[in-house]
């Protein structure tokens, strides 16, 4: 589910500033970016994230303004060398050419940054603060993006009840149609070679297709599985609430597939069709679900 959060906290006469961003994810991707020097802190801030969102790709952009960035500091004796070289260089090369000191902006690691500042306890305690405000608009967001979700879900869900009370009618639809067929075949064999039609057999053969084509069961735990999605839904809380709709699903999908190879009538193929598209659909939807 996606979500934005913007969190910040005062820290040294400045702000920490934590920018938080979710998009959909099957699971949990965190991606953070801190300010220079506070590489240590990330396994932390991983942590608190994947506890509070617990799904999606999140990315954490974390910053320092005003007093609260580190200072930067020269490294002197590395900077020294550095342009003693190049004087040396321009000696042996140019003499006459001027060596600007602008050449060593191009020096890597000739500028630190004071790393005593982002380690101390005033520093996690206003990042813990920003961090907290930023995942608290992240959370409200997904709330309300789940409500509207919760009702597309719940409508869908009404339309896959409908379409199984079509099925329902069918079947003994199905079952008459079979047996005025079987009977009026095996009269027409008869007929053909001068005997009449047994009843007996009739029926028999009738038991045998209605229980290889029962459907009783499929249906019985399709509806509970629907019953079960229902419950989730209106849960007020509930973990991983995406992957045990999802596993809901699955399970419903199965039962449609058997729906659809236990009978052989054109219109339940029909109504099976419909069932999976829409199963679908909703896992589509579940994929974003916390």
């Amino acid at each position: 589910m996606t979500g934005y959060g913007l969190g910040e906290a005062p820290h040294l006469n400045g702000l920490i500033v934590v920018e938080v961003r979710a998009v959909n994810h099957r699971y949990i991707d965190v991606r953070v970016r801190l300010p220079q020097g506070s590489g240590d802190i990330s396994p932390a801030v991983e942590s608190y994230v994947r506890q509070r969102l617990e799904r999606g790709r999140i990315e954490v952009a974390i910053r320092a303004e005003g007093d609260a960035v580190p200072r930067l500091a020269l490294d002197t004796k590395r900077a020294r060398d550095a342009y003693h070289q190049l004087t040396a260089l321009r000696d042996e090369l140019s003499p006459s050419d001027p060596v600007p000191l602008a050449l060593l902006a191009s020096v890597p690691d000739l500028f630190t940054v004071n790393v005593s500042a982002p380690y101390s306890d005033e520093l996690r305690n206003a990042l813990a603060i920003a961090m907290e405000r930023a995942c608290n608009q992240v959370v409200a967001m997904r709330a309300r993006e789940g409500d509207a979700l919760a009702q597309d879900l719940q409508s869908r869900l009404q339309t896959l009840l409908t379409t199984v009370s079509r099925v329902k009618l069918r079947v003994p639809q199905v079952v008459a149609s079979y047996h005025k067929r079987l009977g009026e075949r095996i009269d027409a064999l008869l007929q053909a070679r001068g005997h009449t039609s047994d009843a007996g057999r009739l029926e028999q053969e009738l038991a045998l297709f209605a229980d290889r084509s029962d459907i009783t069961e499929e249906l019985t735990r399709f509806a509970s599985h629907c019953e079960q999605f229902v419950d989730l839904l209106k849960a007020s809380e509930s973990s991983q609430i995406g992957r045990r709709l999802d596993f809901l699903l699955q399970e419903m999908g199965r039962e449609v597939n058997t729906l659809g190879a236990k009978s052989a009538d054109t219109d339940i193929s029909r109504a099976v069709v419909d069932l999976k598209a829409e199963l679908e659909r909703m896992r589509e939807q579940v994929q974003n679900v916390v």
